[in-house]
Parts: C-alpha cells; structure tokens; sequence
C-alpha cells in the first residue's frame, strides 16, 4: 500500500510540474502573440516627413511600445509612388497589423482603400474631412482619426505682412492633385482676400513643373507662399534658386523649409505632428481609444522659425521682434 501511495504521489508530482510548464509554454504563446504590429506609410523621403517619421516613433516609446521589444514597426517608403502605396497598403492587410499610419494625405487614402476595419492613424492630414477620410473631423465615424498638420494660415500671413509691409502682389505656388495643398491654396486664397493682399496662384502638376512655372512666378510677384505641398517641398531647391535670382523671398508653410531657403514661418512644429500621431496609435493599441469617435487632433498654436543666411542673401533686414521670437519659442537658422 505504502508503495502505491508513492507510485500516486510521484504522479502527481510530475503532473503538477506539467501542468506549470505547459502554463509557462501558453503564456509564452500568448505574449508573443500580444506583440502588436504597427504599418507605418510615408509619401517620400524628405525633412518634413522624415521628422514626422521620428516623432511617431518617440511618440510610442513615450507610451511604452518600443520598436523591437515589444511592437513591430513595418516601416514603408512609397517614393510618391502610387502602385507602391496600393501594394505596401494590401501588405499591411495581409499581415493583419494592429494599427496602420499615413504620413501625408495619398498614404493615407490608400491605407482607407486597402481596410474599412484595421485602426488607421493620420500623420499629419491637413484636412481629413476634405480628403474623404472621415465623415467629421469631429466625429470621424468609421476606422480613421489622427492628427492635422493645418497650418495658421491667417498668422503666417500677417508674419508676410510684416516682414514685407510694401508688398503689393504675393504668390502662392501649390500641387493641384494634393488635396491638402488645394484646400489650403483655398483657404489662404479666402484669408488674402480678407486682409486686402493681391495673391496670385500658381499650380503644378509634380516636380517637373517646377523649375518653369516658379521662374514664370517670381517675376511677377513680390514674395512667395507655399503651403503644406510635399511635392514642392521635395523640389524646395529648385524654387528658392529661381526666386533667388530674382530676389524674392519664399515664405513655406512648414519649419522644415525654411532650413532648405524659406525666409521665415510660423508653424506646426513637424516633430511634435509625430509625437501626437504616436501617442493616439499608443491608446488604440492599449484598447484606451475608439477612432470612431476620437476627434481628429489640432495643433493651435505655431513655432517662429526663421533663416537668417536667407535674409542676407536677399538683403531683407528681419525685425528684432521676430528673431527674438524665434530664439525663444522657435528656431533660427544662420
């Protein structure tokens, strides 16, 4: 009998001991299975962009998912190519990732084509609504919220204004197939007619318009505007060499560009745009935040950021009270 409750008690034993290690086993399963994936789609390769880029991913680590430990980031470059973004899209489908982010409105777009269910983050869309990217940018309704990069558009033209007080004719060159540019290009077109400034539009098709229709530009007008366009911005050198040559300032609707020969802006800070989109992806993942009815984020208030270099390149003298400005709250370029 004696060794019959032995033979009982080591069997018991051993199951106890299996029962643990096949617990053990299940959780390992399952914590595995628990690391998210993250599809992040970005337009092209650029300052702006890329910044963004940096910000989403500071923006997670801020909230405890870090790349490689416990997230998988599915990171993809588009190239500004249409073809890519439907493929890159569909890949991210494919994979059944728990949350996908646009960088710029086209990535966006395809990443709403590709899935009506995957959580989709905006990086930085200046107009959602307008994009058809959401019903409202209060209440977006469906699997879509994220963060706008709409720039003050009435602040950043009376920072023209008083960096050019004899201005008579300001440009404003924009892509007319971006959707954020062309709802900007409107915006600003109602804002100059409010402040009495003769604006004068220009439009381009993609890059290769460019160079012609800016030299066709500056001759014409006293400054230029350009707002969020990341065609233009990835072109941002062949303007500011044209409206050089004629003198002519160039006032970008992001900080970015004015380091690569913009005078001067007051704008969304591009990494803080990443930061945020980062976060929000964060509370979708931890189950904390529903897109449906998650308003899209808006950034109120800009950073002044000037280019000093610039300035003396086209001999404009900028008011102490905006290098001040930017010294303190912003950034200076020199």
């Amino acid at each position: 009998m004696k060794r019959l409750y032995s033979l009982i008690a080591i069997i018991l034993v051993f199951l106890g001991f299996a029962f643990v290690r096949g617990q053990r086993d299940a959780n390992d399963a399952a914590n595995q299975k628990k690391v998210p994936t993250v599809g992040i789609l970005q337009l092209m390769s650029h300052p702006a962009l890329d910044t963004i880029h940096r910000g989403i991913l500071k923006g997670l680590e801020d909230e405890g998912y870090k790349p490689g430990k416990n997230v998988k980031i599915d990171f993809q470059n588009a190239e500004n190519d249409q073809s890519n973004m439907k493929t890159m899209s569909a890949r991210f489908v494919n994979e059944n990732a728990d949350a996908m982010i646009g960088i710029a409105t086209p990535p966006a777009q395809a990443l709403a084509n590709a899935s009506n269910k995957i959580p989709i983050v905006l990086g930085a869309i200046t107009d959602p609504k307008g994009a058809g990217l959401v019903k409202s940018n209060s209440r977006p309704g469906g699997n879509v919220t994220g963060v706008s990069d709409q720039a003050p558009l009435e602040a950043q033209l009376n920072l023209i204004k008083r960096i050019m007080p004899k201005m008579k004719t300001l440009g404003i060159i924009y892509t007319s197939s971006d959707d954020s540019a062309t709802a900007q290009y409107k915006m600003f077109k109602t804002i100059a007619k409010k402040e009495n400034v003769t604006l004068k539009a220009y439009s381009i098709a993609n890059t290769n318009d460019v160079n012609q229709v800016s030299q066709q530009m500056v001759r014409n007008v006293d400054a230029v505007y350009v707002p969020t366009d990341n065609t233009i911005a990835s072109a941002m050198q062949t303007l500011v060499a044209n409206a050089n040559a004629a003198k002519v300032p160039v006032f970008p609707a992001v900080d970015t560009m004015v380091k690569d020969g913009g005078l001067a802006t007051l704008s969304i800070n591009q990494y803080d745009l990443g930061v945020e989109t980062g976060k929000m992806t964060a509370q979708i993942l931890k189950g904390k935040m529903n897109p449906a009815v998650t308003p899209i984020h808006f950034f109120r208030k800009g950073d002044m950021t000037v280019n000093l270099k610039q300035a003396g390149k086209l001999g404009i003298k900028l008011p102490q009270s905006i290098i001040k400005e930017a010294e303190k709250n912003g950034e200076v370029f020199k």
